[in-house]
């Protein structure tokens, strides 16, 4: 089931975002997210528990949403769980009256940039020194 993430879901997403090698969320990061209005967090809870969640980050008046984080648990992947969250983004962005998505991979990402180019996103730009760590970005694009 995906849903809109509350206050009581912040100590699962901050374990969801030990996932990441760095650039990780922080519960007061997700806090603010949840409070300010300008972001949707989306959560998947399979067997009540939260094994997957989407941060996308929005605008006032701009067209194109920004997908700023989508994380599976590891033992949940495989599962089409990602590809899921995708979608509810996608329909949460069109239901906002955006035009497009963005967001950034890591290069050696293959599984996450193999289903993002699956489903309609091309690469636009390498973005050099990305990442906390130095690491390069790739930053996708979607047409809604």
């Amino acid at each position: 089931m995906i849903r809109p993430a509350g206050v009581a879901d912040i100590p699962a997403l901050t374990v969801l975002e030990q996932v990441f090698p760095t650039d990780r969320m922080s519960g007061r990061n997700f806090r603010d997210l949840l409070r300010r209005g300008r972001a949707a967090v989306l959560v998947y809870e399979a067997a009540g528990r939260v094994v997957g969640a989407a941060v996308v980050l929005y605008r006032r008046n701009a067209r194109r949403a920004r997908i700023y984080s989508l994380v599976v648990d590891p033992t949940q992947r495989g599962r089409g769980i990602a590809r899921q969250l995708l979608v509810a983004v996608e329909e949460d962005a069109r239901a906002r009256h955006c035009e497009a998505l963005q967001l950034e991979v890591r290069p050696d990402n293959a599984p996450a940039l193999h289903l993002y180019q699956q489903l309609g996103y091309a690469i636009v730009q390498r973005v050099a020194h990305f990442y906390e760590d130095g690491s390069s970005a790739l930053r996708l694009d979607k047409a809604l």
